[in-house]
């Protein structure tokens, strides 16, 4: 029997954006300058309201637009570019940046697991460190390599930074930004983008209507831009849809996470002090310390896709990062301010989608804009707006429609022609080494920057759930496999992850609680921030096949979720809670159980939702 077709409303307007991120924030602050004429008039009429100025409006999943998880280092070329008379005091939290270090970080506990070769050179740095720049366990480079400089750039941090760009959109009077309203899909006629449907309202946890059901709005539109990330519904949907151009795939991924941190009275560190860090607390652990105005500092780690341990516990790792010897003599007596995390794409261009169909555009991070090799995305994305918003109004000034065509001249013709795809075909390589081994990628990071890209490390990507291995030969020289056993036993049983028990049989210490900085997990969800579960939404994560859930021996999706919100349940199948949800996406490109039809997709699938981690300080 077929469903009857259920009669949604239906909106009209002339460009219609998905997500507020730096993307579509450099977009609309380029296009809603545009708009208007010297003398305030409207410089486009409406092509879907005649008498009316250009409708443009953009919806927005979390429920306030600094919701920008990221403590962030840019050297902000395309954002000064946009705000030539930039001062950094007039932004919340922002300074220039005006000291930068990169730091190898020893291993002062002995339980990171190095491989042998890093254990040798360990060695020989703490037996040479009278010759060389080592303190407190930690070596300082004596340069920073030069693609990775942030010279002239800003620390900033994304919420506070998102929310003084819509002020400055808003004022114009030329644009609607719409928080809280989640897009769940794009409208399709044949190979034509038409608009995006919002997500249902009214609703349980599965989808099915309730009282008060209000079926997703219909947004019909020349122009859709999709700026709503690696993990936004809309751009997966697309990349599912028309596929990937030949050799593109997104297979590198990492999660962020970081602690924004009062420091204590007597800290010495300057604002804008950044540090970049690597080799604790595992060897393919990146971290970094940002130090803004106010005697507040970001500090955070990114945990890798490429990391073969089957225990990513991001929060834990975390702990142990901020309590380095290095750091923790400035962190030592701070308290923690606010916590945030979110999946980055690390394929760069190699991820790089169909910037452009008939009637829509790709922007941001989503669009495979990041650089790999410095490490930067947020400026990149940024101009990639920027850029769509030019080849926009040009298209507008020649009245012409937004086809495929027209945007490929006036947009991908504009994006390969800038510094953002130019740096980015150096870097697209740069971390392919890394699916050989620490040492191996260091070495490709390495050779791409100094050669500009023409020699990296050799091979492919490989697929996440490629580099995961069981507990049992992970932790095979240090704990048997009939302990193992028993460990999970005993998680299952109090329905907890297994990285604590696991951890701490391998020779990492407990965390000592102190109730300021070093506080449980679940309490860290309630600092500084909130997280938003409003009711009347589907749940946004979803365990497609039961039976390949329980199949699962390493429960990767429950060790890695930044909240805590997926844990055990019965039978082996995790137990989704929405409450503390962050909508950080690392629960998809951590599961490693990939469907039959689709090897690059996962079990676990990320659909729209409202809510999310919301603090204005991340």
């Amino acid at each position: 029997m077929s469903t009857p077709e259920i009669e949604r409303q239906s909106l009209v307007t002339d460009i219609v954006c998905v997500g507020f991120g730096p993307a579509t924030a450099g977009f609309l602050t380029t296009l809603s300058r545009e708009l208007l004429g010297p003398d305030g008039s409207p410089r486009f009429e409406s092509r879907v309201a005649p008498g009316l100025p250009l409708q443009v409006i953009c919806y927005e999943r979390a429920d306030g637009l600094a919701f920008g998880v990221s403590g962030v280092v840019t050297k902000a070329r395309g954002i000064r570019a946009s705000f030539p008379d930039l001062d950094p005091a007039q932004i919340p939290m922002a300074a220039p940046v005006r000291q930068e270090k990169v730091l190898y970080l020893l291993d002062p506990i002995g339980a990171s697991r190095r491989p042998s070769s890093l254990r040798v050179a360990d060695r020989l740095i703490r037996l040479s460190s009278a010759f060389l720049p080592v303190e407190h366990h930690a070596m300082e480079l004596p340069f920073t390599p030069e693609f990775l400089h942030k010279e002239g750039g800003l620390v900033l941090s994304l919420g506070q930074f998102l929310q003084w760009v819509s002020e400055q959109v808003l004022l114009t009077g030329a644009v609607q930004i719409w928080p809280s309203m989640p897009v769940a899909s794009p409208l399709m006629e044949g190979r034509r983008v038409v608009g995006v449907r919002l997500a249902e309202q009214g609703t349980d946890r599965a989808g099915n209507p309730q009282p008060g059901y209000m079926p997703g709005m219909d947004i019909r539109a020349s122009l859709t831009v999709v700026g709503d990330g690696p993990f936004g519904p809309v751009g997966r949907q697309l990349n599912e849809h028309f596929g990937m151009p030949p050799g593109h795939h997104e297979r590198d991924w990492a999660v962020g996470m970081k602690m924004v941190i009062d420091l204590p009275p007597d800290c010495p560190l300057e604002p804008g002090t950044v540090y970049h860090t690597f080799g604790f607390p595992e060897p393919e652990i990146f971290g970094f310390l940002y130090v803004h105005p106010g005697g507040v500092a970001s500090a955070g780690i990114f945990v890798p896709s490429w990391f073969v341990n089957p225990v990513r516990t991001s929060y834990r790792y975390l702990q142990h990062f901020i309590q380095h010897p290095y750091f923790w003599r400035y962190l030592k007596g701070g308290t923690l301010r606010s916590w945030g995390a979110k999946s980055l794409s690390e394929s760069g261009r190699l991820g790089q989608p169909y910037l452009v169909l008939d009637g829509c555009a790709r922007i941001g991070e989503g669009s495979g804009s990041t650089n790999v090799l410095t490490g930067s995305g947020v400026d990149e994305a940024w101009v990639t707006g920027v850029l769509l918003a030019e080849g926009a109004i040009e298209i507008l000034d020649r009245n012409e429609a937004f086809s495929k065509e027209n945007l490929e001249k006036f947009y991908v013709s504009r994006r390969k022609a800038s510094w953002v795809e130019k740096e980015g075909r150096i870097a697209e390589r740069a971390r392919v080494g890394f699916h050989r081994g620490f040492l191996t990628g260091m070495i490709g990071m390495a050779l791409a920057g100094a050669t500009k890209g023409i020699l990296t490390a050799p091979g492919e990507p490989l697929p996440p759930h490629k580099h995961v291995v069981s507990h049992e030969e992970y932790y095979r020289n240090k704990i048997s496999a009939g302990e193992i056993a028993q460990i999970r036993q005993e998680a299952q049983q109090k329905g907890s992850s297994l990285h604590d028990a696991l951890m701490e049989r391998a020779g990492w210490p407990r965390i000592q609680l102190d109730g300021k900085l070093l506080v449980s997990h679940q309490d860290a969800l309630l600092v500084g921030g909130k997280v938003q579960a409003p009711e009347g939404y589907a749940d946004h994560v979803v365990f497609l096949y039961p039976h390949l859930c329980e199949s699962c021996g390493t429960k990767l999706c429950i060790e890695i979720c930044s909240g805590e919100a997926i844990r055990p349940g019965e039978n082996g199948l995790p137990v989704f809670d929405r409450e503390k949800c962050v909508h950080c996406g690392a629960c998809v490109w951590n599961c490693v159980q990939t469907l039959p039809d689709n090897p690059e997709k996962t079990n676990v699938e990320f659909r729209a939702g409202a809510g999310g981690l919301h603090s204005t300080e991340n």
